[in-house]
């Protein structure tokens, strides 16, 4: 039997709140406590299906709330991410072994087999523990007449390994590439398509992003320069990014347990982050005193700017639409000016800024890695929207930098609509495109054309793309 997800969501992740049997809701179960680490994966699990919580933003909180460190806690992470990026896969495989399609299971019983599966499938848990460690997680969490469904499913699903269900359940890839790929590596097909899209059409190269996406990211530090050094954050246990003059990989622990961090001298900011500002800050401009963020929350990228910026004399201006982003902007700025503004009706004038930031709202199809439930939320439907969006604040940019200003427009996605057809709408006589890969001359392999394109797959990033406008 094999099903395929045309650009929807796995059964169970449309929020619907339905408790069915499970009357626990998020708190613990009335006896005979599971482990801990399958708790808290199965309650961020609930909570990403109820109600649409982050998975990157609400564990790290119940990892602190109920206390749990150390080998549990990565247990915890390895669970709820891991099944997370994996329920397409999984609920393809869950379809083979039981007598009803996944959407029909009710979604708190449908949550925990999938947590037994990505157990059984991809880490080395011995079944039998994950087989029984799931019943129980079942039987308590959930009721002792569902603990019999998942006891027959997980059984069926031990029976093969992983690459024996992909052959049973995925498409033929010489038939259907895209099929194929959507299940083997769990994408939505829509997603696997623009992907594929965006690396040229090349089949292999897709599926080792794809692949990428799967694997955890390393925690990505950046030191904020004249504030804190790389050398800081390698004496408290980081190591030195592979391209960012300002980055550092920490392998093990609490980045929050690092003091630099805490006083907001360094931060958690995705490599590829640290190198697109960094290319903006590099580009030779004749007066260079006035910078603009235009969409600056939640402030990772406006942190390293408002550094740079104040160790060369500038002052950075930091906008967003959200009252609350811009809260969390001013708490990763120190010198700049931080306000809430709509960049497409702005209150600046026009021409008043030297550099500008427009770090455009988009799909976040680059950032998968770190955002694993965001492959099920993403809708295609929502993309024309986004790319008017986009169109309008990058002509607002463009207003807002005088002539010989530069203007760095970048998104977290490597989608087509949201990169190259966007930038090349604007007139050549309204500015120049520059050859954006000059300014990051640490990183290889950007692209064919005048735009930066970072990826997992190649450069260990998030995925990003750059073009860069020096306005006429």
């Amino acid at each position: 039997m094999t099903r395929q997800h045309h650009g929807r969501r796995p059964a169970g992740r449309q929020g619907s709140g339905r408790q069915g049997s499970g009357r626990q809701g998020a708190g613990g179960p009335r006896s005979g406590r599971p482990d801990a680490a399958r708790n808290v994966a199965y309650d961020l699990m609930r909570a990403v299906d109820e109600r649409d919580a982050y998975a990157n933003l609400l564990l790290p909180a119940l990892l602190r709330r109920r206390g749990i460190v150390g080998r549990d806690a990565a247990l915890a992470t390895e669970l709820a991410y891991g099944t997370l990026r994996g329920l397409g896969t999984y609920d393809e495989i869950i379809a083979a072994c039981s007598d009803r399609p996944p959407e029909q299971v009710d979604p708190p019983l449908l949550d925990a087999v999938r947590l037994g599966v990505h157990q059984l499938l991809r880490t080395r848990i011995p079944p039998h523990a994950a087989v029984s460690a799931t019943i129980d997680l079942v039987r308590h969490r959930v009721g002792p007449g569902p603990s019999r469904y998942a006891n027959a499913v997980l059984r069926k699903v031990a029976g093969r390994t992983l690459e024996e269900w992909l052959a049973i359940v995925a498409p033929p890839r010489e038939e259907d590439p895209a099929g194929h790929l959507a299940v083997a590596h769990s994408h939505p097909r829509w997603i696997v398509n623009a992907l594929r899209d965006a690396v040229g059409g090349d089949v292999d190269e897709t599926a080792a992003l794809l692949a990428a996406d799967n694997e955890r990211p390393r925690v990505a530090l950046v030191a904020r320069p004249g504030r804190c050094s790389v050398e800081e954050l390698i004496a408290a246990g980081a190591e030195p990014a592979a391209y960012s003059p300002y980055g550092a990989y920490l392998p093990e622990g609490d980045p929050g347990s690092i003091p630099a961090v805490g006083e907001a001298r360094a931060a958690v900011q995705d490599e590829a982050s640290q190198l697109v500002a960094l290319a903006l800050t590099r580009v030779p401009v004749d007066r260079d005193r006035d910078w603009l963020d235009m969409c600056a929350g939640p402030g990772g990228k406006a942190g390293l700017l408002d550094a740079v910026a104040g160790q060369r004399g500038a002052r950075l201006l930091a906008a967003d639409v959200q009252y609350h982003r811009a809260r969390l902007v001013w708490g990763t700025t120190r010198s700049a000016a931080v306000v809430t503004a709509d960049g497409t009706r702005p209150p600046w004038r026009p021409g008043t800024f030297d550099r500008v930031m427009l770090d455009a709202p988009c799909t976040g199809l680059g950032a998968l890695r770190r955002r694993p439930e965001a492959r099920w939320r993403r809708d295609p439907r929502s993309i024309p929207e986004l790319t008017r969006l986009q169109r309008l604040l990058l002509d607002s940019a463009l207003r807002a930098v005088r002539p010989g200003g530069v203007v760095a427009y970048v998104t977290c996605s490597p989608h087509l609509a949201e990169t190259t057809a966007v930038v090349d709408e604007v007139p050549p006589e309204r500015a120049e495109v520059l050859d954006a890969r000059e300014f990051l001359p640490e990183a290889p392999g950007l692209g064919d054309d005048p735009h930066v394109r970072l990826w997992p797959h190649r450069h260990g990033t998030d995925a990003m793309f750059l073009a860069l406008f020096r306005a006429k």
